[in-house]
């Protein structure tokens, strides 16, 4: 019984005066129920009619259900349709499903970017199901940059020119000359560490240090000058990759110059100093001379003095002697 059906039914026994409660709860339900069709395919028809187009098959019940917990329809929708068309979204393993899809975008994650990522390494041949790409995207990675770092290795400056206020790495080989040194570190992403693995930051620390231990064990800086690829296999030898969120596929020194001779400058300073110490020492040996003569000059005008008033007692002495009449002057008779 149609809607136009049912209100001509009602005004009939209307008319007739057997109109009952019943008939109008009846028909009042059934005008409800389809209003509320019409309500539903208005919102969701054409949404449900692409995916089941689509193959991408999801319920008109939980199109209405997603409403309900806030989930966008549309955004659960078309990921699903671009998993199901990219060959990913009725695998198994990948585990993509409405519900997943649902509970990701109620964690607050990027459910496109997760399926553009999924579907990426599903064309490169890498191992990434959906929960290891969810978490990476829950973890505030970039999945999709990060399954296209893995395709595409990526370039990092070494030093990072714009972290850092010197543009070259500066290192001093055992003969004293100093290097300036930039390389180039070639990564791809390790989608297995990736979560909880160290950043570019880390990796550019870590290569910068390797480069400055291998020039300062060289004997001499013509040896690096003439080897710089000795630099880049002592430092991927010593595996700075271990516990970071990249793989380095290469390091390549990109510009290698001679700085100053910092070993001859120390020289010097210590030259330098030494003459410093060695003039101290001599003016200190000086001033003690000169001490010391001054003190000898003050003993001999001491002992001037002593003189001095030893002979003005001979005088005294005499004139005693004549008033004692003990100074004779043919001697004594």
């Amino acid at each position: 019984m149609s809607f136009h059906s049912a209100i001509v039914f009602a005004a009939e026994a209307g008319e007739s005066g057997a109109a009952t409660p019943t008939i109008i709860i009846v028909v009042a339900l059934l005008a409800l129920v389809i209003f509320g069709t019409i309500v539903v395919l208005m919102l969701y028809g054409k949404l449900w009619f692409r995916a089941y187009m689509s193959g991408a098959y999801v319920r008109l019940s939980s199109l209405i259900g997603m409403t309900f917990r806030q989930v966008n329809p549309r955004v659960i929708v078309e990921a699903k349709i671009m998993a199901v068309q990219a060959g990913v979204g009725s695998d198994p393993k990948a585990g993509i499903s409405t519900e997943r899809l649902e509970a990701h975008f109620l964690a607050r994650g990027n459910v496109p970017n997760v399926i553009s990522a999924i579907i990426a390494a599903h064309r490169a041949g890498m191992d990434l199901d959906f929960d290891r790409a969810a978490a990476i995207d829950l973890a505030g990675r970039d999945v999709l940059d990060a399954v296209r770092t893995s395709v595409y290795p990526k370039v990092i400056d070494c030093p990072d020119p714009k972290k850092s206020r010197k543009p070259t790495l500066s290192a001093i080989a055992r003969n004293g000359v100093e290097l300036r040194v930039s390389a180039r570190v070639t990564v791809r992403t390790n989608l297995a560490q990736l979560i909880g693995g160290a950043t570019e930051d880390t990796v550019v620390a870590r290569v910068g240090e390797g480069i400055i231990t291998s020039i300062g064990s060289a004997d001499s800086h013509l040896d690096v000058l003439e080897n710089p690829d000795r630099i880049s296999k002592a430092v991927l030898a010593r595996g700075l990759d271990a516990q970071t969120a990249f793989e380095i596929v290469s390091i390549d020194i990109a510009d290698i110059d001679v700085g100053e001779n910092i070993g001859a400058r120390l020289q010097a300073d210590q030259a330098e100093a030494d003459t410093r110490v060695a003039q101290a020492t001599a003016e200190r040996r000086r001033a003690e001379a000169v001490a010391q003569e001054q003190a000898m000059k003050a003993k001999v005008a001491e002992n001037r003095a002593h003189v001095v008033l030893a002979e003005a007692e001979v005088p005294r002495a005499m004139a005693a002697a004549f008033r004692e009449g003990r100074f004779y002057a043919n001697g004594p008779e």
